[in-house]
């Protein structure tokens, strides 16, 4: 167990927020997290980040400090810096000296596809780029648990299919436990090992569906029945939830 929230809830001055929830992620394991707008989604990943505390329940991190990075759906990058120094950022800050952390940022840029791109600030890049430009970031401190908040709702469609299969060609290498939180019922079900279906806020778990199938996912992998038939129990998991 990397993570889990046990009989977690989150009240704010508007009301519950989340919960009761509880959620176990595995060493390794890519856990999907979907649900409709306001369900808690984001919420329970700030918990599992370490970011805010539960009202009620419990919160287990494994990871140490420094092991669980977090990706949002906006890249996030400092404009003022180069894509190298953005992703040398994190190491410099855990003491590495800055010609190192800069030559390891260059390795992470080069394994996310951006070699040539070391220099360009985030204006200059595209909405993929910089969103690679994040990802690199987040992986160059060698994680445990990476959370990824919609990283890919911005992005075209071409776009959102190829990153995701560089996220999981890059889980093959590294093997952080991943909790991946999207909108897009057939974009868990390609990225994951299991999806977790939230009910509408306050969010609790409607249901998981177990996805059975090589990760990284063979090409073809979306034209199959096996994933057809995966996206459809998702989505009855949602209808049955209340989703709308």
């Amino acid at each position: 167990m990397i993570a889990a929230l046990k009989s977690v809830e989150v009240h704010y001055a508007r009301g519950v927020a989340l919960g009761p929830v509880d959620l176990t992620l595995g060493e390794g394991e890519i856990v999907a997290l979907v649900g409709p707008s306001g369900c808690g989604k984001s919420t329970a990943m700030r918990l599992l980040a370490g970011l805010e505390p539960p009202t009620r329940g419990e919160v287990t991190r494994a990871p140490e400090r420094g092991e669980t990075s977090l990706v949002f759906q906006a890249p996030t990058l400092a404009p003022w810096l180069s894509a190298r120094d953005n992703v040398a950022l994190p190491l410099e800050l855990t003491g590495r000296p800055r010609a190192e952390a800069r030559r390891e940022a260059d390795g992470w840029l080069a394994r996310v596809g951006l070699s040539g791109s070391e220099g360009a600030r985030p204006a200059q890049l595209s909405g993929g780029m910089a969103m690679r430009v994040s990802l690199a970031r987040a992986l160059a401190t060698g994680p445990r648990l990476l959370l990824l908040d919609e990283p890919f709702a911005a992005l075209d469609e071409i776009t959102r299919r190829r990153l995701a299969d560089d996220v999981l060609a890059l889980w093959a290498d590294l093997g952080p436990a991943i909790l991946f939180v999207t909108h897009n019922v057939e974009e868990a079900v390609y990225m994951a090992d299991r999806v977790v279906v939230m009910t509408p806020g306050p969010g609790r778990i409607a249901g998981e569906v177990i996805i059975d199938a090589p990760t990284p996912r063979p090409e073809g992998f979306r034209t199959t029945a096996q994933f057809r038939e995966a996206a459809e129990a998702v989505s009855d998991v949602l209808a049955r939830g209340g989703a709308a």
